[in-house]
């Protein structure tokens, strides 16, 4: 497994195994890496003759410098996954090598950002969408894979490679969940015992609040289940959104789109969480 700390090396390198007429798969990552992370990786490997993951925690995308400070870095363990999925190349670069000066490019989503986390976390998509770009143009990927956990950022993603015609085809990939059902994030391992036992509620809730349509009205779907999270006092309540999955705008009406999703955000403990599922598609 080839690893690069630079831009230039990194793109000459690829620009090579391009030459050669291999098809690169690319897996973007902040590292602290998981099976979650690790299924992307092994999906690429299937699909494309060279497979890169990057491991960059990206400073412009966090609201809280405390959240930046906290974020897992776990490099050893990291190498040590990816060395035993197959994965081809490591792309690892500092702070200084991705942004040698400071950055003011502002996209524009239109209101796919107006919505849920990009409610709650301001300019956290403007962060993500200049880091996935770079990111695209170092590597110059066929395909690159984002997980469905982060529902919202895949559609952002969607639209900027849309929208400014970058050569790369966008695959959603499913979430992966540990055995009782809570959905796999770096953030995981920063849970406390107890709070770790109580975690899987949050997905319990989720498939109830499915099994509920369309016989609950959307309100009441919404009103439902923010009753059921205040029954647990350590978890605090940020949102619940039924929303159209490809505009990402609030539903009323179980019949008003064809596909419908439901996105979550709780605070348990210190440790933020998301997760969404599939109600109507």
């Amino acid at each position: 497994m080839r690893v690069f700390e630079k831009i230039s090396e990194t793109h000459n390198f690829l620009k090579t195994v391009k030459a050669r007429g291999l098809s690169v798969g690319f897996v973007p990552t902040m590292g602290a890496l998981h099976r979650g992370h690790i299924s992307l990786i092994e999906q690429s490997l299937k699909e494309n003759n060279f497979t890169v993951c990057s491991i960059f925690v990206n400073p412009i995308q966090f609201n809280k410098k405390s959240d930046l400070k906290n974020y897992p870095r776990e490099t050893t363990s990291d190498f040590q996954k990816l060395k035993s999925s197959g994965c081809n190349m490591v792309f690892m670069p500092s702070n200084d090598e991705m942004y040698p000066e400071p950055v003011n490019t502002q996209y524009d989503f239109g209101q796919l950002d107006k919505v849920m986390e990009g409610k709650h976390r301001p300019g956290h998509f403007n962060g993500v969408a200049i880091v996935v770009r770079k990111l695209f143009e170092i590597i110059m990927p066929d395909k690159a894979y984002f997980g469905e956990k982060d529902f919202q950022q895949l559609a952002i993603i969607q639209y900027l490679v849309k929208k400014n015609n970058i050569p790369v085809n966008i695959v959603p990939c499913p979430i992966i969940r540990e055995n009782d059902g809570l959905a796999m994030s770096s953030r995981n391992v920063r849970l406390t015992p107890a709070e770790r036992k109580e975690a899987p509620v949050i997905f319990q809730l989720l498939k109830q609040a499915k099994e509920k349509v369309p016989s609950l009205p959307v309100e009441a779907s919404g009103k439902w289940i923010k009753e059921e999270f205040n029954k647990y006092p350590s978890i605090k309540f940020e949102y619940f959104e039924i929303v159209d999955m490809e505009t990402l705008q609030p539903v009323k009406e179980w019949g008003e789109c064809k596909k419908i999703i439901a996105c979550v955000a709780v605070h348990l403990g210190k440790i933020r969480l998301i997760d969404n599922i599939i109600l109507i598609s």
